[in-house]
């Protein structure tokens, strides 16, 4: 008895059982069939029909799980669409969002972003808790300053009862939560926040280098200076202006960072693709740690030139496109975009690898010329007289002045009283001074010490 014998339905009637002796067609005048009986037998047929159907089910079965999963997302968007609060310190998926980090006008306490807020001026925070948290940070009293901000935003009003200021003292504390390396407070707070706000949560970034600051190590050894950075514009290829940009990355360069502005590139070419790829690679394997200011721009830019199947735009924009989104840590996108590179150009697509030195900011509103970008350290105490010093030696070879507090952790009432007066005389004559990426603690400081007169301050945001 055959295999496919068990599926077939038996027929017990004596001229069934006449038909199986005598090998007689039950159908008068059919003829005898000689096909082998394996090969084209009722039940052969109806495992393929089975099987046939069972398929059609599943790509039915997958069509709708896709569909479904597409709803979501949607509705998701819909409840939680936050652009204009949320976001994390610095570094984020297809390419949407990530990505970090990183601002508004001068005379603010709570700085939003340029691209929510670009040119308006906020109220300062009513919370009383703000300027008492300032002072407690600037003396070192970070434990106090915790307690402070806790016991306000339990005390805070309803989310339907609160402007945008009221946000300042839950922003402050997750500041210093960070600061201090308080991770599950940071997550038990988050919680909060998401439900009282109605907003996703925001994502715990700690401050590089902070702890072993904060535990008094020597701060002889801290970096501060200019960032070497390429600011690309237009149409990005192999030209000379593109390739000077990059030259200023690849530069030995004591700074421990190197950034890059993306949010003015219009076009993209192969050559240039292959420029800008074979330079992000080569810092990441040394070790690099790399800033990307726009990325989630550039990948809009790559996106529209690269189908499935066709070959025209080359390798390297595929291969631009998946070292961004490696960059950015955004590893489903990375996987679904190399399985597509692998079908387009018959390879075996690139695997993943977590960045270690990598981060996604957002874009400035007012991008500042060539590597003007001056980095301040983690921590700033005392008067600070050589680092001040070395603020004006770059001031002066820059119209723009800007410094980067994407690492300011940490800054006394001395030291930044004597910032303030400082920056208060580089400001005179019409000469724009920015602090970009402050902590909330840092900036609601300074604004309590005069700065934000004459100085713009854009603090992180969440």
């Amino acid at each position: 008895m055959g295999f496919f014998d068990f599926l077939k339905k038996k027929d017990d009637t004596p001229q069934a059982q006449a038909q199986a002796q005598t090998h007689v067609p039950a159908e008068a005048g059919a003829r005898t069939r000689t096909d082998p009986p394996a090969a084209a037998g009722p039940a052969t047929r109806l495992t393929v029909d089975k099987e046939a159907e069972r398929e059609r089910q599943r790509e039915i079965a997958r069509a709708t799980a896709a569909k479904i999963d597409e709803i979501e997302l949607e509705m998701a968007s819909a409840i939680f669409d936050d652009d204009a609060w949320s976001g994390s310190r610095r570094p984020p998926a297809a390419v949407a969002g990530a990505a970090s980090a990183p601002l508004p006008d001068q005379n603010t306490d709570m700085l939003l972003g340029p691209e929510d807020l670009p040119d308006a001026v906020t109220a300062p925070s009513s919370a009383p808790v703000v300027e008492e948290a300032a002072v407690l940070y600037a003396n070192d009293q970070l434990d106090a300053a915790a307690l402070a901000l806790l016991a306000s935003v339990h005390d805070s009003p309803h989310a339907a009862d609160s402007g945008m200021s009221e946000r300042l003292p839950w922003w402050m504390l997750f500041d210093l939560y960070q600061i201090m390396g308080r991770e599950a407070a940071f997550e038990s707070v988050a919680i909060d926040y998401a439900s009282r706000f109605e907003t996703s949560p925001p994502t715990y970034h700690p401050f590089a280098d902070t702890a072993r600051a904060l535990a008094g190590a020597a701060l002889d050894n801290q970096f501060a200076g200019a960032i070497p950075t390429a600011s690309l514009t237009g149409c990005l290829d192999d030209g000379a202006q593109s390739r000077a940009q990059l030259a200023r990355t690849q530069a030995p360069s004591p700074s421990p960072l190197v950034r890059f502005e993306f949010q003015g590139i219009v076009d993209v070419t192969g050559p240039g693709c292959a420029l800008l790829l074979g330079g992000l690679q080569a810092l990441r394997k040394a070790g690099r740690e790399i800033v990307l200011a726009g990325a989630d721009h550039l990948v809009a830019v790559l996106r529209p030139m690269l189908a499935i199947g066709d070959r025209s735009a080359g390798a390297a924009p595929w291969l631009l496109l998946l070292e961004l989104l490696l960059l950015t840590n955004r590893e489903k996108d990375f996987e679904e975009t190399a399985m597509d590179y692998c079908v387009t150009f018959e390879v075996s697509p690139p695997s993943f690898e977590a960045p270690r030195h990598a981060a996604a900011v957002s874009p400035a509103a007012d991008p500042a010329s060539d590597g003007d970008r001056f980095l301040l350290p983690a921590v700033m105490r005392g008067n600070g007289a050589a680092l001040l010093e070395a603020i004006a030696g770059h001031a002066a070879r820059h119209p723009v002045l800007v410094l980067d507090c994407s690492r300011l952790a940490r800054i006394d009432y001395v030291a930044a009283n004597a910032l303030a007066a400082h920056l208060r005389t580089l400001a005179t004559g019409g000469r724009d001074v920015v602090l970009r990426d402050l902590n909330h603690l840092a900036a609601a400081l300074l604004r309590l010490l005069g700065v934000g007169e004459q100085v713009r301050l854009y603090t992180n945001k969440y």
